[in-house]
């Protein structure tokens, strides 16, 4: 959730409750039932894993724009300060469920630095009119998007997303809803980074050393981090 910490006690409430009432309804939208979903709250988000059989496709595509068509009702009239913005990432992978304080898996820190990442917070940023930026692992990308093309993939904006002090980089696609994220030559400027071309975004990631206990997790089927915690941690930014 954009700017969470920046609110008082009031304005946090009621941005949590609309996050909930928000997040229902478009997983309802999309023909996704929550009530199957293993939720780890956050605060100013969630970590979600779905359950074995969620269609990756309805995920990917349906989830996003559902959020985004809520979110527009709900922050009409309001003041900039208590207006509801989201950052939404979606991966795939393994997880393990019965893990001693969370979900084990390399999925879950990976789904989690994608919606902390600087270039999913710069495109919400560039984006002003638009209420959600989705970003998607780039096996999510060729294999869910670029397939099936519920969404258009020429519309994704191809990055490498880094978060240097968490030794993170990774090939992935931004989308928000309504918009060209793909963009034109002002995207040098908009992201802080060069344009980048979809080879170069989806080149082999760099390596990266072992990184420290994480609190949530993922699952081989649809997973989604919803909000902006890179390790869903109790902290608010």
């Amino acid at each position: 959730m954009e700017s969470y910490s920046k609110r008082n006690n009031l304005l946090q409430h009621q941005a949590q409750t609309a996050f909930r009432r928000i997040m229902d309804g478009a997983a309802a939208d999309a023909g996704l039932d929550r009530i199957d979903w293993l939720i780890q709250q956050a605060g100013d988000g969630e970590l979600a894993i779905l359950p074995t059989g969620t269609s990756e496709r309805t995920v990917a595509a349906k989830l996003a724009p559902a959020a985004d068509r809520r979110l527009r009702e709900h922050n009409q009239g309001l003041r900039k300060e208590a207006k509801v913005r989201l950052r939404l990432a979606v991966h795939q992978g393994l997880v393990h469920l019965d893990g001693a304080n969370g979900f084990p898996s390399d999925a879950v820190i990976h789904v989690c630095r994608l919606v902390d990442s600087p270039e999913l917070k710069r495109a919400l940023r560039r984006f002003s009119g638009a209420d959600v930026a989705l970003i998607v692992s780039d096996s999510m990308y060729h294999e869910v998007i670029e397939h099936y093309r519920d969404l258009r993939p020429e519309q994704f904006k191809a990055v490498r997303a880094e978060i240097p002090d968490k030794r993170f980089s990774a090939a992935a696609w931004i989308y928000v809803p309504g918009e060209n994220a793909a963009g034109d030559a002002t995207d040098e400027a908009a992201y802080g980074m060069p344009a980048t071309s979809p080879a170069e975004a989806t080149a082999a990631p760099r390596p990266t050393d072992p990184i420290g206990q994480v609190f949530s997790g993922i699952t081989t089927h649809g997973p989604a981090q919803f909000g902006n915690q890179n390790t869903m941690r109790n902290s608010n930014e």
